[in-house]
């Protein structure tokens, strides 16, 4: 009698151990997986960082599972977005412009899963692109860069002529000729995101032909860029996120990029079964994802004000910022 008792308490222990090990399994086959292809390094204070850290914050908000591939350089794209989806990942992400290619030929063979080109530009079937209002955050750093300037000249630097980057550019030299009609503005382009040396070299050289306030757009390889604006005394423009407060002696201000709150929206909408084909663009009317920072202490009050009400022409369409 106790050891058929026993028999039958075993065998329905077995049945609900079975049970819940059968409803984790389904639990953890419906987890929605996303995973991220970094061309830089997770901690470069800038694009890269921001990506990686976005995904964390995706991953906490949403409850998402998710991974990461970092310093993936372009002939390693296709094969590092391909193992991704193959292994089941729901979205796979390519950080960057320069992944637009590789994203279409892989998208391709895996319809199934859904792709986002961050600052991509030609979405379609299961490939969105995610991106800013770059023009209209370069003109405002452009226009408060042309009204503190003493010598009348600013620099841009950019690593790659992609379309969004070369469109940072155009803004940020129309503000500043708005504000400085007689001003100029040198463009530099260093083909390399992450070398530091290089964007050193960049920003000394425009320096050397007079310019007093230097924005540069790549990754790692701004940290050169503001380190020798600091060693020349003087001004930078921060970008991807406060950058003030690594550099409080230099930045003026930071066109923040904001990519953390970015990814956790679109992320959100992709896990909801609604994200489309299409481009995702956030601009200073979604200051959650793109805005200004905070001012340097040489910047005056009233310029300030100057600046708040320019940011509302424009996103009243008053200005054109390309």
């Amino acid at each position: 009698m106790f050891l058929r008792s026993f028999r039958l308490t075993g065998l329905l222990l077995a049945t609900l151990v079975a049970a819940m090990v059968a409803s984790l399994g389904t639990a953890w086959a419906n987890e929605f997986k996303v995973a991220i292809v970094l061309p830089g390094i997770i901690t470069d204070k800038s694009f890269n960082q921001a990506g990686y850290e976005g995904m964390k914050r995706a991953s906490d908000k949403l409850g998402i599972e998710f991974a990461f591939s970092e310093k993936t350089a372009q002939p390693d794209q296709p094969q590092a977005l391909s193992d991704y989806a193959r292994r089941g990942y729901d979205v796979v992400i390519g950080h960057g412009g320069e992944f637009q290619e590789s994203v279409e030929r892989v998208a391709k063979r895996f319809p199934d899963t859904r792709f986002i080109i961050v600052n991509g530009t030609k979405p379609g079937g299961n490939v969105s692109t995610m991106s800013f209002d770059f023009p209209a955050l370069g003109y405002v750093m452009g226009y408060l860069s042309g009204k503190m300037s003493e010598s009348g000249k600013g620099g841009y630097i950019g690593a790659q002529k992609l379309k969004f980057y070369v469109e940072l550019g155009e803004g940020f030299t129309k503000g500043f000729k708005d504000a400085r009609p007689d001003g100029e503005v040198f463009t530099a382009w260093t083909n390399d995101w992450d070398d530091v040396a290089k964007g050193k070299e960049a920003a000394l050289n425009q320096i050397s032909q007079g310019a007093d306030v230097i924005f540069p757009s790549m990754d790692n390889a701004v940290v050169g860029s503001l380190q020798g604006a600091k060693e020349q005394k003087k001004k930078a423009i921060g970008i991807y996120y406060d950058a003030i407060a690594d550099w409080p002696d230099t930045v003026l201000q930071s066109a923040i990029f904001d990519l953390r709150n970015a990814l956790v929206t679109i992320l959100s909408t992709a896990k909801d079964g609604k994200l489309e084909g299409k481009a995702y663009i956030y601009g200073l009317e979604t200051p959650e994802a793109a805005r200004i920072g905070t001012y340097h202490a040489s910047v005056p009050e009233d310029l300030q004000k100057e600046v708040s009400g320019l940011i509302d022409d424009i996103k009243a369409g008053k200005i054109k910022t390309r």
